[in-house]
């Protein structure tokens, strides 16, 4: 006799809890792929750009120049909007599914420390477009890999107790969405310190 979904499913594996994973899973991977993205962008102009310009760094190609930035900042926003449609919701998993002890000794500890401030970069990205959003771009090419890395890292936690797990996320979004960046229940303590800022290399 052939038994209901419900009757055949066991608290520690459901087949809700296995699509969700595979779904946070693609997630990750499409933001791990955007800040790569990123990357290429900016490294593709770093390679061209000096030919632009005297040995001071001035352009002496005016035009080329600005059409270079353009189209690197063109092809890196393709990337961001990757992370303004998926961003919000991993961090707020992230968040959720983080433990003190990820923040203070573990291996995703420095990428979860990146993640301050990645609110405020997401949101400023949404308002700004190319040339203006590459400062956001650039940012999101660290810190949104280190979102990704750490979100990959807590994919198995993902859809367990999740009603627990559900009421985090939606607090966390709640958060997020409000603007408020102060500490959460898992942030690090406050006499951490942030890694320094990563060089840029970008003109």
């Amino acid at each position: 006799m052939p038994t209901s979904p419900d009757s055949s499913a066991t608290p520690d594996c459901q087949p809700q809890d296995a699509d969700e994973r595979a779904a946070w899973r693609a997630r990750v991977q499409a933001l791990a792929s955007a800040a790569d993205g990123i990357r290429q962008a900016s490294d593709q102009w770093d390679a061209v750009s000096d030919s632009y310009c005297d040995e001071d760094g001035w352009p002496v190609d005016e035009t080329g120049y600005a059409d270079g930035k353009v189209a690197r900042d063109a092809a890196a926003w393709e990337h961001v909007e990757t992370f303004l449609a998926h961003g919000p919701e991993v961090l707020a998993g992230v968040r959720a599914a983080a433990e003190p002890a990820d923040y203070l000794d573990g291996p995703i500890s420095a990428d979860l420390l990146r993640l301050r401030g990645i609110d405020s970069v997401l949101e400023r990205a949404g308002e700004i477009r190319n040339s203006e959003g590459w400062h956001y771009a650039d940012e999101l090419s660290y810190s949104g890999a280190a979102l990704a890395r750490a979100a990959d890292h807590l994919a198995d936690r993902i859809g367990v107790d999740q009603s627990a797990h559900t009421g985090r996320v939606q607090a966390a979004l709640a958060r997020s969405a409000s603007g408020q960046h102060g500490a959460s229940p898992t942030s690090p303590p406050a006499s951490a310190t942030s890694d320094p800022p990563a060089v840029r290399r970008s003109r």
